[in-house]
């Protein structure tokens, strides 16, 4: 698998967003606008149930960990979580197959993973960025740390267990910190 990164630039995050909506689907846009204030892994995202939200918040059991996930739902994740299922009131998943003839005919299923990998691909490709299913989770993480510089909440977000694979995980590299300690004089 493709190493893939955190999108630092707020303007680039947006423009993925467009993208994948006119390229590839509405559906794959709300994917990512969701992940990106959900930080799960594509696999615990695809697998969200409308029955799994309650009020304004979402419990899985994480599929790779199988750690409880209690995440209190922003108003933005709100917003398109509630359109979408005005938009598909008999939809069971949040991310649902409902396109191709499979779908129509058989069981209710999330989309699967490589679909969203091919379309984060795509627009990838053409922004040249290392885009993936991941870059949502790590974007997330990489901005609450820019924002707060706390490693210890970042890690608790994305639920790992070291803080040398949560810097990793978001691109945070010794140059990084370096800067850090240059720049902020006292």
């Amino acid at each position: 698998m493709a190493e893939v990164e955190a999108i630092k630039e707020l303007d680039s995050i947006k423009l993925i967003s467009h993208l994948l909506e006119i390229r590839c689907s509405k559906q794959m846009s709300d994917i990512w606008n969701i992940g990106l204030n959900l930080a799960l892994r594509i696999s615990d995202l695809l697998s969200i149930k409308f029955s799994d939200i309650q009020d304004d918040r979402l419990v899985i059991k994480e599929a790779k960990t199988g750690k409880q996930a209690n995440i209190k739902l922003n108003n933005k994740a709100l917003k398109y979580i509630r359109r979408i299922q005005q938009e598909h009131p008999m939809h069971i998943y949040l991310f649902q197959s409902y396109r191709n003839q499979q779908a129509i005919n058989g069981m209710p299923k999330p989309l699967s993973r490589r679909s969203v990998t091919k379309a984060f691909a795509l627009v990838g490709e053409e922004l040249n960025l290392k885009l993936g299913t991941h870059s949502m989770r790590k974007t997330r993480g990489y901005h609450l740390y820019k924002q707060t510089k706390d490693i210890g909440r970042v890690m608790k977000m994305l639920r790992h267990g070291s803080e040398g694979v949560t810097l990793r995980y978001i691109g945070i590299t010794q140059d990084n910190i370096d800067k850090d300690f240059v720049e902020l004089e006292i």
